[in-house]
């Protein structure tokens, strides 16, 4: 008989599966920590760093930064849905072979639209290719100016678009900072060489890391989350069948029962239960957690959905009680002081406020700032 999960067990699970809860949050390295959750997004590197933080202990923003700018560590590079992201080295040398052919197809028509015929597109990846591999490493500004000099396309968004492409080919990634600027490198040099995998290969690794990090979840749900067609999702499920349990969440608003799998290895926190301290956690923009999932209705109310996704791709950093959006925050940096202030959907209960302020607590330790709670 296939387990019966409740909303609350299944954010329960999805709060361990992505090291969110007490337990989980242990200390770490950055790199460990990065591997353990298959990522984190990092359009914005600053709420990427935050995302680290509220799955750890112990860690800083300065720690994760060094780590991010050590060869060989962690990659800072375009992977799932095409999207910046933060990786485990190890992972991005066979995520960038195997998701890279979808993201060269996906950005043809934007490439020449922005003036990269296939003749041009040639000449400007030899370019950059060749000036990288002199030079060790270019900010975003010398790579404009090296386009320029040699009459390519480098105005608006065309020198991004080609090194966005250049990335799906697994020739560069984002490097160490040059003077205050971050800049990019050839990929194997820095991430190592990259480990193309058959596809069938690829794709039951992809279902098995990210249930380890997103369980219990559906193939629609590691499509939403990696890029992946639907079909593509549904054969990497079939792929490891024998290592998924089934189970049907319950009491979801407006629908029946729903199946979901865990793998085997996760059957054991079918039996664990929320401690009687409440889960709360202060999560960044573009936090995985809300990005995981086909949908967000277990994690964030639709009454509420437009406050935490107000549209134009925007995820807005969230408190989060026992898996459950109950407000929004912000924060002020005045000096060596980060003011925080939390604006909730409705009024939380008074036990909630130690809990937020030890969150916020240590929001300024990772920054290496005081902070306090603004109301």
């Amino acid at each position: 008989m296939k387990a019966m999960i409740s909303p609350d067990q299944t954010r329960l699970l999805r709060l361990k599966a992505q090291r969110l809860l007490h337990a989980g949050r242990s200390k770490t390295t950055p790199e460990h920590l990065i591997k353990d959750v298959f990522g984190v997004q990092a359009q914005e590197l600053p709420a990427a760093l935050l995302s680290v933080r509220a799955r750890s202990k112990g860690l800083t923003a300065s720690s994760v930064e060094k780590a991010r700018q050590t060869q060989g560590s962690i990659a800072w590079t375009w992977c799932m849905r095409g999207t910046l992201h933060l990786v485990s080295a190890e992972d991005a040398r066979w995520l960038a072979p195997f998701l890279g052919p979808g993201m060269v197809t996906s950005g043809k028509r934007r490439l020449r639209q922005l003036g990269w015929e296939e003749d041009r597109l040639s000449t400007g990846i030899r370019l950059v290719e060749k000036a990288l591999s002199k030079q060790g490493e270019l900010t975003r500004p010398e790579i404009v100016d090296l386009l320029k000099e040699n009459d390519l396309p480098s105005k608006g968004q065309a020198p991004v678009h080609l090194l966005f492409r250049m990335a799906a080919e697994g020739i560069l990634c984002r490097g160490p900072d040059k003077d205050g600027n971050h800049t990019f490198v050839l990929f194997e040099p820095w991430v190592g060489r990259l480990q193309p995998m058959p596809e069938e290969e690829a794709l039951s690794k992809m279902a098995q890391r990210y249930l380890n990090a997103y369980a219990p979840a559906r193939p629609e749900d590691l499509a939403a989350w990696s890029g992946l067609k639907a079909g593509e999702a549904r054969k990497a499920w079939q792929l490891i069948a024998d290592q998924l349990v089934e189970v049907e969440l319950t009491g979801l608003k407006g629908s029946e029962a729903q199946p979901a799998w865990l793998l085997k290895e996760q059957l054991a926190w079918l039996d664990e239960r929320l401690d009687s301290e409440p889960v709360v956690r202060l999560l960044p923009r573009f936090d995985t957690y809300l990005l995981g999932y086909a949908k967000r209705d277990l994690a964030v109310e639709p009454a509420y959905a437009k406050r935490i996704q107000p549209g134009g791709g925007i995820i807005h950093q969230a408190l989060i009680v026992n898996g459950q959006a109950l407000g929004t925050w912000t924060s002020t940096q005045k000096k060596d002081t980060l003011q925080v202030r939390v604006e909730p959907f409705k009024k939380l209960p008074p036990e909630l406020t130690p809990l937020i302020e030890a969150e916020v607590a240590d929001l300024g330790r990772f920054l290496g700032l005081e902070a306090e709670l603004k109301t």
